[in-house]
């Protein structure tokens, strides 16, 4: 591995992130509502499943008891 002074690594470094292509505040904002939304339908799928086999659970324990 090539040593790389830190002002030339500072350089590269700058070369590189002009090189990204960065979104627009309109696909920041748009991704950001799905990322909200993924994770709030994920509660709730994660909940009415933990509730049925809980339940389930509880049927399970009282016919043996």
């Amino acid at each position: 591995m090539a040593k790389v002074s830190p002002g030339e690594f500072i350089r590269q470094v700058r070369q590189e992130t002009s090189k990204v292509t960065w979104p627009t505040r309109k696909e920041t904002l748009v991704t950001t509502g799905m990322v909200f939304a993924m994770v709030f339908a994920s509660a709730i799928f994660f909940f009415l499943v933990d509730l049925v086999l809980s339940e389930a659970i509880k049927l399970i324990l009282q016919v043996g008891g």
